[in-house]
């Protein structure tokens, strides 16, 4: 009952940031060219980044098994719906209510260090993917068409910057929460998961005000 119960828990995530609506870019020019535009662009987003940074952390403390799906399943999906959305719906967006609420649960699975199979894991890591790599996707199209590179590749590099970024933040923070063993520490980590919750929380508040 208890992974029955987790996995469907793992699945809000995916309904709730289906909610399209508008929000803000936030692209990146580094003068470096496409790729670290888009490797910065992950680290400067923190409706991409702090969800990521639940997920890794989550599928560290369940093992190093589970953190390396998630290393092999994150990164892809993501490179290849941005580059899929680059190139074919250059137009989609995600309201900062659905982008608060997703950050929410992300960082309350983490917090109460849900006991996710693999198997929920890379699922949870692929939708993930696939919708915030579509959100990224659209934002790069934007970036490609004023950049020195034509529209497709630009696009292209930048989203490999992109999964990049992804590669080695979900390698380093899955890896480091496998290796912890003591119980105070997994406390402190899954701590990380409840100021991540909170900073949803105040980004949901603020919204609902109108002020994102």
């Amino acid at each position: 009952m208890a992974r029955r119960a987790a996995l469907t828990l793992s699945l809000v995530p995916l309904f709730i940031l289906s909610w399209p609506a508008p929000a803000g870019a936030h692209l990146m020019n580094t003068g470096l060219g496409p790729f670290y535009d888009g490797l910065t662009h992950l680290f400067v987003t923190p409706e991409d980044l702090l969800p990521v940074i639940a997920l890794a952390l989550l599928a560290g403390l369940r093992g190093a098994p589970c953190g390396r799906a998630v290393l092999m399943a994150l990164p892809a999906a993501w490179l290849m719906s941005s580059i899929a959305a680059a190139t074919m719906w250059p137009s989609i967006a995600l309201s900062a209510a659905a982008a608060a609420v997703g950050m929410m649960v992300f960082g309350a699975l983490l917090a109460a260090a849900a006991p996710l199979p693999r198997a929920a894991a890379v699922l949870l890591a692929t939708a993930l993917g696939l919708l915030h790599g579509a959100l990224d996707g659209a934002e790069l199209a934007t970036f490609a068409n004023v950049s020195t590179f034509p529209a497709v590749r630009g696009s292209g590099v930048a989203a490999l910057g992109v999964a990049s970024g992804l590669f080695a933040l979900v390698a380093a923070l899955a890896g480091h929460a496998a290796s912890v063993h003591a119980a105070w520490a997994r406390v402190a980590v899954r701590v990380a998961g409840s100021w991540i919750a909170a900073i949803g929380l105040l980004m949901l508040a603020w919204s609902a005000r109108g002020g994102y």
